[in-house]
């Protein structure tokens, strides 16, 4: 029997799981490590912090597998994080996080420099806070000393790699999220580097998201138990490789994802971009293949940061079982999920966190499902940007933390109105990253045969009328509410 290890660098914590051929799961370890928000809106961890947890989990994965019976490793990882070394290889500053909102100048910089237009064109994105480019500026602005460093700059997940392998390497899925990349022919932008200065030689190589970028160490076996020689493929982006491990390898098939941020991710057989760059266009994991995608930035960080504050120690099993006694719209009132601003559809680092409608007959049980239901309205938005760019949307696949609880499950159902599938796959970006490994050592044909042979459904919510006639109203409501604030965002942000 073969098997396959997939290692996922998750903002919260490191997954490491292992799946025999067929796709069973044998075993799968997390180890959690913290979040540092040194001002407010910044957001950083410790490189460091990632790869004693991935050698700690490795190591308790082994417990149950012989290292000989690994086959190859994939990688997945939190995008966007930019984690920056020095010619010997040592870590210059933490690492500034996806999450982390600190560079709204730098964006506006690098879009007067190459023109929204021609930048869309290039990277099929805008410039984003949350976007790698803008956090290399931001370093060069304000950490001069600290640039002057740099020899090269990678992602966490490739971060890891190079722990695992000594080798510089990144893949298609995650280098589409620097803004650095020509998302349409799928390798680095000479000429976004040249205007903004940035060495070529600063980044590592790209390849396919199967391909082969390394072999386990010697250093590296002795650390983690592995057996030096084992390759580790590209893997990919954690939401790429959270996709694979849904099955949206073709078209017509969506996921819906509810982490710490939501994702609302879509196959696409080529590039497609929405001319107003509310969602973004990646190179998919799949070769050849793109995706496009929606992301709020606070999704079940919304309810964490609810339950955390007004229900303190509550299980999340509990709290959906309050939210099940208040009827669907929560009686007018209404949560806008902007608590370290927004990326889709609203690409504003100054939006903030608002309950509207508050009256004395809501109580806190009513503010918990009004998260509940904000963070759905946030997806909805997505959803409905994707269908209005053409792309099919036949199934969707709902995972992560969000669909664990059927109670969500159905509010979302609900508001999108469109039925809801759940699959057997539920270990997320890690077990994406382990098909991608096994798809590299050609364990599997292809990524596509891969999931047509694992990933089955398992159940089905459908959408109750009478709550999405409901919902259809607030959320007439709820996309008015941005519009009305934005400008006061902005200056409460300046006082």
């Amino acid at each position: 029997m073969i098997y396959l290890m997939g290692i996922d660098i998750g903002t919260t914590g490191v997954k490491t799981l292992v799946l025999d051929e067929k796709g069973k799961v044998i075993t799968s370890i997390t180890e959690e490590y913290p979040l540092y928000t040194p001002k407010p809106n910044w957001a950083e961890q410790k490189p460091d912090h990632w790869w004693k947890a991935t050698v700690q989990t490795i190591k308790k994965t082994l417990r149950k597998v012989k290292p000989a019976k690994i086959a190859a490793i994939g990688l997945s990882g939190q995008m966007h994080g930019s984690v920056f070394l020095d010619k010997d290889y040592k870590v210059l500053r933490p690492c500034i996080l996806w999450c982390d909102q600190r560079t709204a100048k730098e964006c506006y910089q690098i879009t007067k420099i190459i023109g929204e237009e021609k930048l869309i064109k290039l990277t099929c994105n805008p410039a984003l806070t949350g976007f790698t480019a803008g956090k290399i500026i931001w370093v060069r602005n304000n950490e001069p000393e600290v640039y002057e460093k740099i020899h090269k700059i990678l992602l966490p997940k490739d971060y890891i790699r190079f722990c695992l392998t000594g080798q510089f390497a990144t893949e298609v899925s995650d280098a589409s999220g620097t803004l650095l990349f020509n998302v349409r022919n799928r390798k680095w932008s000479d000429e976004i580097l040249n205007e903004l200065s940035i060495s070529k030689e600063l980044l590592p190589e790209c390849f396919e998201s199967t391909i082969i970028s390394g072999k386990i160490s010697g250093s590296a076996a002795k650390r983690t138990g592995l057996l030096e020689g084992t390759p580790v493929v590209g893997g990919g982006g954690d939401q790429a490789a959270q996709s694979v491990g849904s099955g949206i390898v073709k078209p017509g098939i969506i996921s819906t994802t509810i982490g710490t941020s939501g994702v609302v991710f879509a196959f696409a057989e080529e590039v497609k971009t929405d001319p107003h760059g509310r969602v973004h266009t990646f190179c998919h994991a799949v070769p050849g293949k793109w995706h496009v995608m929606g992301v709020m930035l606070q999704a079940g960080g919304s309810l964490r940061w609810f339950r955390d504050n007004f229900y303190p120690g509550e299980s999340y099993d509990v709290l959906m079982k309050k939210a099940e006694k208040i009827p669907p719209g929560s009686e007018g009132l209404i949560f806008l999920p902007y608590l370290t601003g927004e990326r889709t559809p609203h690409a504003d680092p100054y939006a903030r966190g608002v309950f509207f409608g508050l009256t004395l007959r809501h109580t806190k049980t009513h503010m918990l499902r009004a998260v509940l239901e904000g963070v759905s309205y946030g997806m909805r938005d997505s959803l409905e940007i994707i269908k209005g760019m053409r792309i099919n949307v036949n199934q969707i696949r709902t995972s992560g933390g969000g669909a664990k609880s059927k109670s969500w499950r159905q509010i979302q159902t609900d508001i999108n109105g469109v039925k809801t599938l759940t699959i057997n796959a539920t270990e997320g970006a890690a077990y994406g990253a382990a098909i991608l490994a096994g798809a590299g050592i050609k364990v599997f044909h292809s990524v596509e045969s891969a999931c047509d042979e694992i990933i089955k459904v398992t159940g089905e919510t459908k959408p109750i009328k009478q709550n999405s006639d409901i919902y259809d109203e607030y959320y007439r409501v709820y996309r008015t509410l941005y519009g009305n604030l934005k400008d006061n965002f902005k200056h409460l942000s300046s006082i």
